[in-house]
């Protein structure tokens, strides 16, 4: 089973390659890191850095050195991190990993992009009212469709092993703005409708699958404001399947179509270079159609699908992976990460009973969650855990 520890490039440039990766080598004792390549705005803690403890991460920003040939004449490029200064991360991971015999994934927020989101409203996604949804780009737009593409390719020039594809779908209401204020209940209901976007993009691709999109966007504009008018129509429970007459459904599927394309495109792109592309779902089963996620068309276009296993049980990280089989990913599709902090795990054998488990369903890699954010202690968790199974 391979092995590997997430973490962000400001981790190695803070305390030095030498450190960084002796830390993942000797006390997780992991065969590979999956650094931030392009990351979207965060404040968080950091208990073991030597240089600070809060940091604040730059909206959508990267974290390798753009070419700026490749980029040229475009409106979406990726800026690079202030954080980084003149040095580039990756080249110098890849040069490391590479000397040490250990693999290099790129981890990358592909389209919840604040910065870009911003930037370029018209490659937000937009409400059923026309409202921009600036911390996300959609995935319906040609120009974003083309920045997934050239990112991807762009990271092929390091070496790197595999992407895991992080936000390479739509994303809700409620996903990753700060001060996110809601005085009155939305309602689940109201709250999912007002994430489903319905731009020009999005419209004609429904459209073009014989789906009446307009039709479908005023039924919803209709039923968000029954909804944000009277409390007690916020409170009730509603089948989205069933709005527009099973339109919506319909609709929603469309823009499943355009992410497991987008997918498609990216994968290509990434196998032509000989890297696996990971895509993240991070929900699981059940949890993503709304966003786009349609798990069985997903796993015959990507190389792998990669899950949260955040659970207290050894069990419960069973029972999570298992559910996607009965989505058409087997567990040998997988990629499953893990915390080995105590909000998950009270010790090694906890950890490595979790390992275990993914072992014996056939899960080939697992990763770890996240080198900056835990304690020392909990790197050194990971390799006692690996350490027992052998």
């Amino acid at each position: 089973m391979e092995s590997s520890v997430l973490a962000f490039a400001t981790d190695l440039l803070d305390e030095g390659p030498d450190r960084f990766f002796g830390n993942l080598a000797d006390r997780a004792g992991v065969g590979g890191v999956s650094l931030a390549s392009v990351y979207h705005e965060a404040r968080d803690v950091f208990p073991h850095n030597p240089r600070r403890v809060v940091r604040y991460l730059e909206p959508g920003a990267a974290y390798f050195r753009p070419d700026p040939t490749v980029w040229r004449g475009r409106r979406l490029t990726p800026t690079a991190s202030t954080a980084i200064g003149d040095r580039d991360p990756f080249a110098e991971a890849a040069r490391e990993a590479g000397r040490r015999g250990m693999r290099l994934h790129a981890w990358t927020v592909f389209l919840h992009n604040d910065r870009l989101g911003f930037q370029h409203p018209d490659c937000a996604p937009a409400n059923a009212f026309g409202d921009r949804h600036l911390t996300e780009l959609c995935p319906a737009h040609p120009e974003v469709r083309e920045y997934v593409r050239t990112l991807v390719a762009e990271l092929g020039r390091y070496g790197v092993d595999a992407v895991r594809a992080e936000s390479l779908h739509f994303h809700g209401l409620r996903h990753g703005y700060h001060h996110e204020r809601y005085f009155e209940q939305l309602g689940p209901v109201a709250e999912a409708l007002l994430g489903v976007c319905f731009c020009d993009h999005c419209r004609a691709a429904a459209a073009a699958a014989g789906v009446p999109a307009d039709e479908v966007r005023d039924t919803v504009r209709t039923e968000v404001r029954r909804r944000l008018e009277d409390e007690n129509a916020a409170a009730e429970p509603g089948r989205l399947d069933r709005l527009a007459d099973g339109a919506l459904a319909a609709y929603v599927d469309a823009s499943a179509a355009t992410v497991t394309s987008l997918a498609a495109e990216a994968a290509e792109v990434a196998e032509g270079l000989g890297m696996r592309l990971s895509f993240m779902d991070g929900g699981g089963p059940g949890s993503g159609w709304l966003s786009g996620i349609d798990l069985p068309a997903l796993g015959k276009v990507v190389h792998q699908v990669e899950t949260l296993g955040y659970a207290t049980s050894a069990e419960a990280v069973r029972e999570k992976v298992a559910a996607f089989a009965l989505h058409g990913v087997r567990p040998q599709e997988m990629a499953v990460i893990l915390r080995p902090m105590a909000e998950d795990c009270d010790g090694p054998a906890d950890l490595a009973a979790k390992v275990a488990a993914l072992r014996e369903l056939g899960v080939p890699e697992v990763e770890f969650y996240h080198y900056g954010l835990m304690r020392l202690s909990s790197m050194d968790r990971i390799g006692t855990a690996l350490h027992q199974l052998g």
